[in-house]
């Protein structure tokens, strides 16, 4: 009897004691991201992509070629992509952005006239305790505030365009190098660690890491290409910047595209309530069929995570790497439960 009362008073210790011990990690963690975040995201990306482009280069291995030639084969093909990408894409949405800035102004306009109208109709007939006077008079603070950050807008705009240039460059670069000698260092990591460990890890690490962020991105292309078409057909204005807005926040996991499609439908909603009930009918009809036809397919069960731990890997990487966190979370949390589950086998 004494012996279960101290065993589960020492459960108990274990794991009150342990509670405080993760925040305070967590805690740690999120300092160190912030007072690091521009070269631990340079890396974090440089390494994501270096870990996708890994399967064309072994590819191309298993075709004869050399390491050294299939990385350099690969990077080329990388960088004729994006550039091919952003001789096209990226200026129409750059373009239909600063169309849909100007235009914001005219939409909460439109929309403060309903909300008047609407304000008039309940007057009209007495309903109780309607009064729209105030978010009429936010909107108009709104509409104040947006035409004067315009001009700033534009400015930082421009900087955040440099900024992006010189940071892809050095994410290739630095992608061209992981893929030649990562290896070496990866593995050298891995030798510090027990062989009982070591094993178990690099296999969750793999799986993981590989059909998480190659299905995410399958996703997302797949968001983007049948959402396109379809909003041009129904007459959505801005129609590929609205797909590219759902297409890259399905990267954000679990509740990406569902912030995404809310996000677009209530930007719509200013300008026509008809078409953001089409946008959000027709978004979430596609994401239907991406949830229950493609990613069970694309992703399976592959971590194993009960989707209340998902949420909390989540906001605990949103809390310490802010969205490159959000964006790592699960397929960490699933490393670690992979691991801890193949320790336990064995």
């Amino acid at each position: 009897m004494r012996m279960r009362r101290w065993a589960s008073l020492k459960n108990l210790l274990v794991y009150g004691l342990s509670a405080p011990i993760i925040a305070l990690n967590v805690g740690l963690l999120s300092l160190l991201f912030h007072y690091f975040r521009h070269p631990l995201t340079i890396l974090s990306i440089a390494a994501i992509l270096a870990f996708l482009l890994n399967y064309p280069v072994q590819f191309l291995e298993r075709a004869r070629i050399s390491r050294q030639w299939a990385v350099t084969i690969v990077l080329l093909l990388t960088l004729t992509l994006l550039i091919l990408i952003g001789i096209t894409l990226v200026p129409l949405v750059i373009n239909q952005t600063i169309q849909l800035s100007d235009k914001i102004p005219d939409w909460l306009n439109s929309f403060q006239d309903q909300l008047e109208q609407l304000e008039a109709v309940a007057t009209k007939r007495r309903f109780p305790l309607i009064n729209l006077k105030i978010l009429a008079n936010q909107t108009n603070a709104s509409i104040e505030n947006l035409l004067k950050e315009l001009p700033f807008g534009a400015v930082g705009f421009a900087g955040t365009l440099v900024s992006t240039l010189v940071n892809t460059v050095l994410i290739v670069v630095l992608a061209f190098y992981m893929l030649l000698y990562g290896d070496r260092v990866w593995y050298g990591l891995l030798n510090l660690l027990p062989e009982k460990i070591r094993v178990p890890l690099d296999k969750s690490l793999q799986l993981n890491f590989h059909y998480f962020f190659l299905s995410q991105l399958l996703l997302a292309l797949f968001m983007v290409a049948s959402l396109t078409p379809i909003f041009l057909v129904i007459g959505i204005p801005f129609a590929f910047l609205f797909a590219m807005v759902i297409g890259i926040s399905q990267l954000i996991p679990f509740i990406g595209a569902t912030l995404g499609i809310g996000l677009v439908t209530i930007l719509l909603l200013l300008q026509n309530w008809w078409l953001a009930t089409q946008l959000a009918f027709f978004s979430f009809l596609m994401q239907q069929v991406k949830d229950n036809l493609l990613a069970p397919k694309l992703l399976g069960n592959f971590t194993g995570l009960n989707p209340i731990w998902i949420f909390v890997a989540i906001l605990v990487g949103f809390e310490i790497a802010g969205l490159l966190g959000t964006l790592v979370a699960i397929p960490i949390a699933g490393t670690i439960k992979g691991t801890f589950d193949a320790l336990q086998k064995g």
